[in-house]
C-alpha cells in the first residue's frame, strides 16, 4: 500500500510533490534525492525549441525584419529573420516555448505599417546559436 502514496509516483522533472509524512531514517535519503533532482532541473532552465515562422502579407518594405530582430533580442531569443522572394518574411527563432509563443504573437501583428495576413509555424531541431541577426 505504501507505493500508492503520492510521493512514490513519478512526477515531471522540476516538480516536487509535497509529502506530509515526517522525515524518518527510511525516507530521508529519498527526499533529499528528489529535492536535488528538482533543483537541478530548474537550474538548467526550460527546454529550448527552434521554430520557423513564415509571415505572409504586406511585410516587406515596412521595417518588419528590423522590428522583429529587436523584439527577438528583447525576449532573449536566438536565430534570424530574412525576406523571401515571394514577398513574405521567414523567421527562425530558438528559445523557451513561452518566449517563442510571445514572438509569434508579435509576428501576427508586426510593426506599424505591416499588414499580416497569416503566420505559418513549423518546428526545427535546435542549433544552439546565441545571437539573432537580420539576413538579406
Amino acid at each position: 500500500m505504501e507505493n500508492d502514496h503520492p510521493s512514490q509516483r513519478q512526477s515531471p522533472p522540476g516538480w516536487l510533490i509535497a509529502d506530509t509524512r515526517p522525515l524518518g531514517r527510511g525516507n530521508r535519503t529519498a527526499k533529499v534525492r528528489q529535492w536535488i533532482k528538482s533543483e537541478r532541473s530548474e537550474a538548467n532552465g526550460p527546454r529550448s525549441e527552434r521554430w520557423q515562422l513564415l509571415v505572409r502579407g504586406r511585410v516587406q518594405g515596412v521595417g518588419y525584419r528590423a522590428s522583429c530582430c529587436r523584439k527577438a533580442k528583447e525576449l532573449g531569443l536566438s536565430g534570424w529573420v530574412r525576406n523571401l522572394s515571394d514577398g513574405s518574411v521567414e523567421v527562425q527563432a530558438e528559445g523557451p516555448a513561452h518566449l517563442l509563443t510571445e514572438l509569434r504573437l508579435w509576428c501576427e501583428r508586426g510593426p506599424r505599417g505591416a499588414e499580416v495576413i497569416g503566420v505559418g509555424h513549423g518546428q526545427l531541431p535546435p542549433l544552439k546559436e546565441d545571437w539573432f541577426e537580420i539576413r538579406p
